[in-house]
C-alpha cells in the first residue's frame, strides 16, 4: 500500500474492483453477524439445571415458608392499620 492509500483509503480504478470489495465486505459482515448472534445466545441462555421434579427439596420449602410468612405479616399490618375503632 502506498502512503496515499493509507491516508485516503484504497482507490479503485474499475467498477469490477468496487463490486469485488463490496462482496468481500458483505461476506465479512455476515460472518461477524453470525458470530455475534452465537455469542448473544450464549450470553442470555439459561443455565441447564438438573431436573429434579420429585422428592423433598428443603430450599423450596424454606422459600415457600418465607413467602407465606411475609404475606401473613403484610395482612396483619394492613388489618391493624385499617380496622374500625
Amino acid at each position: 500500500m502506498t502512503e496515499n492509500e493509507l491516508i485516503n483509503g484504497p482507490t479503485y480504478t474499475t467498477l469490477r474492483s468496487i463490486e469485488d470489495r463490496k462482496a468481500q465486505l458483505l461476506k465479512e459482515i455476515r460472518k461477524d453477524s453470525v458470530q455475534m448472534n452465537k455469542l448473544r445466545q450464549q450470553l442470555f441462555e439459561k443455565p441447564k439445571m438438573p431436573s429434579k421434579k420429585s422428592g423433598f427439596m428443603p430450599s423450596k420449602l424454606v422459600n415457600n415458608g418465607a413467602s407465606v410468612l411475609d404475606g401473613l405479616l403484610l395482612v396483619w399490618k394492613l388489618y391493624r392499620k385499617f380496622k374500625r375503632k
